[in-house]
């Protein structure tokens, strides 16, 4: 278990933090952006669910959850990784899955693009997808230099995937989709 008896350290006072591994890294490196990303979309979940209730509330607590592990994986560089390391694995992505199948099972298809809004969830919901959107560019372009957890990218493909989805669901539970008209105001 984690203990935190002092937050400020002083150790990032040069623009410099550390990886899990030890090593340390300049603050704008593609690492440590990475990281921030991902907990920038964790905080993003956490404003979303400000307007969530019961299992929708749940589901996005386990996926804060989550987006630690997420974050905790980042941290070991995949040369550098502990036998009981934590990795994101491949049942994660699967849990993903069933939650967006289960969601759009009610939605009817899309005949244009949606635009972010509607309900206080699904505005915050949409939200959270950009930012997880971001998070993956992230962990991508760190992916291309350095290499990741592969998983990880799986995982935050379908993180967005399955906000979107419960953002529509959220909508269709009250007033619906708002939907892109293109050139409406030409």
């Amino acid at each position: 278990m984690v203990q935190l008896t002092r937050i400020y350290t002083k150790g990032g006072d040069k623009g410099k933090t550390s990886l899990g591994s030890g090593n340390r890294l300049s603050k704008s490196s593609l690492h440590i952006a990475a990281i921030g990303d991902v907990d920038e979309a964790n905080s993003a979940i956490g404003v979303a669910r400000l307007y969530a209730e019961g299992e929708v509330d749940l589901l996005l607590f386990h996926i804060q959850n989550d987006l630690f592990d997420v974050g905790a994986d980042l941290c070991m560089p995949l040369d550098n990784q502990p036998e009981d390391g934590l990795r994101i694995v491949s049942s994660q992505v699967s849990f993903l899955e069933e939650k967006i199948d289960f969601f759009n099972k009610t939605l009817s298809p899309l005949k244009s693009f949606v635009l972010p809004g509607g309900s206080s969830l699904s505005a915050a919901l949409h939200q959270a997808r950009a930012v997880v959107r971001r998070a993956e560019r992230s962990i991508c372009g760190l992916h291309e230099k350095e290499g990741v957890n592969e998983v990880i990218i799986h995982y935050m493909n379908r993180l967005s995937d399955l906000l979107f989805v419960m953002a529509r669901y959220d909508n269709h539970q009250h007033s619906g989709d708002i939907l892109w008209v293109p050139g409406a105001h030409r």
